[in-house]
């Protein structure tokens, strides 16, 4: 008997899927796929993974969880297979008996639901058990209504995970092997009491935590002792990617961002001034509604002036019961290739990055397959380097995406 997990969108899914591994009652074949609602197409794949579940797994029991379930749950309900489809609040009890009658749990109402403070479910989520990169989360939900999003609906109010039980595992996942950890969540620049304490108070806890990154940041959240944490903690992994979305003032105020272009702009110009070796990473929507041309290059401009050499190019997607929904819409040949050019500049960017890093001595984390990363999170492989294996890559050359050379 076993358990596999299907996992769709963002870091704190991973997370969460490893926890929900871990629970399954023994004796029972499972697959739970842990969906995705982010986009329209990452709901498409989250149906077609319940589809090839059933598929591949004919005997096991379907579970679906995550935003996607959350937000549509008669659809997933309805699918062959399915078993239970369980909301993101009833998330991390998956498997405790549900009150409602029938084959199929029922997703909870969010609306009114979810309060906040750091009321959460337990265990907190902690994934990839055993690996050397291990996600933790830190935080869910979001008080923010950008136009273009419905995470908010899924994941309800944000809210802060106890300090003690992240705190514990981290150490969990330490004892397991782990020799980075990255804080993940929906937005984690809003954990009470600011991100950069947060941060201090476990690196003073846990004299063993030594490589912490971070998932993405709302530049406008950053708080002083982050910055502090920047310029002169060398635990804190220098690779910040920043959740900017558009570079066009117009267009970030359709989208209700709380930031414009030259926010963003300062926020990198201080993260270089605190960290000069600091690499930059960025999440870009191409064609929102009303985009024109000179707003779109405003856009492509924004990867040179922030200086982004790890960009998540989505197509706007436009989701059901949105503002930008309501708005006009650009023809989807359009989106298509505003977002194709944006993600040939950015990796264009990526590659001179990469080619520039030749010659230079990067410390690096292996982490299987003899392939890993550096501080920076340049993609690198060291050959017959062992997993978990630290040290400083003297880099010779590109293979494809890796940067390749010997220990130092």
């Amino acid at each position: 008997m076993s358990v596999e997990t299907v996992t769709l969108g963002c870091r704190l899914n991973f997370a969460e899927s490893e926890t929900l591994a871990g629970m399954a009652p023994a004796g029972e074949d499972w697959t739970i796929v842990n969906s995705c609602a982010v986009t329209n197409e990452a709901v498409r794949q989250s149906r077609q993974a319940v589809r090839r579940a059933q598929r591949q797994r004919p005997g096991a029991k379907i579970l679906v969880t995550g935003c996607a379930a959350e937000l549509e749950p008669e659809a997933f309900r309805a699918m062959a297979g399915v078993e239970r489809v369980l909301g993101n609040e009833r998330k991390l009890t998956p498997f405790v008996p549900s009150e409602v009658e029938g084959r199929v749990s029922t997703t909870l109402d969010t609306n009114g639901s979810w309060g906040g403070g750091e009321v959460m479910p337990s265990p907190v989520p902690a994934g990839f058990q055993g690996k050397v990169r291990s996600f933790v989360a830190i935080q869910t939900g979001c008080d923010h209504r950008c136009t273009f999003c419905s995470i908010w609906q899924a994941r309800g109010a944000s809210r802060t995970l106890p300090f003690e039980a992240v705190r514990d595992a981290i150490e969990r996942e330490i004892d397991r092997g782990a020799k980075e950890i990255v804080l993940t969540g929906v937005d984690i620049t809003d954990v009470a009491g600011g991100l950069g304490r947060y941060c201090q108070r476990l690196l003073a806890a846990i004299p063993s935590l030594k490589r912490l990154r971070l998932s993405s940041l709302d530049g406008v959240e950053m708080d002083d002792a982050l910055f502090d944490l920047i310029a002169g903690e060398p635990r804190l992994m220098p690779h910040f990617h920043l959740s900017l979305q558009a570079g066009d003032d117009m267009i970030l105020k359709r989208m209700k961002r709380r930031h414009n272009r030259a926010d963003a702009v300062r926020t990198v110009e201080r993260i270089k001034a605190a960290r000069p070796n600091a690499t930059i990473g960025a999440d870009l929507i191409a064609g929102f509604p009303t985009e024109t041309e000179d707003m779109a290059l405003n856009s492509l401009k924004l990867l040179d002036d922030c200086d982004v050499i790890a960009a998540h190019i989505f197509p706007f997607s436009p989701r059901p019961d949105t503002p930008a929904a309501r708005m006009p819409q650009l023809p989807r040949e359009l989106v298509k290739a505003r977002a194709a050019r944006l993600r040939k500049a950015a990796a264009a960017r990526r590659s001179r990055w990469l080619d520039s890093l030749t010659g230079s001595t990067l410390p690096v984390l292996v982490e299987s397959g003899e392939k890993g990363h550096s501080d920076n999170f340049a993609p690198v492989s060291v050959p017959g380097a062992a997993r978990g294996a630290t040290g400083h890559l003297r880099v010779t050359g590109r293979n494809g995406d890796y940067l390749v050379g010997a220990f130092a």
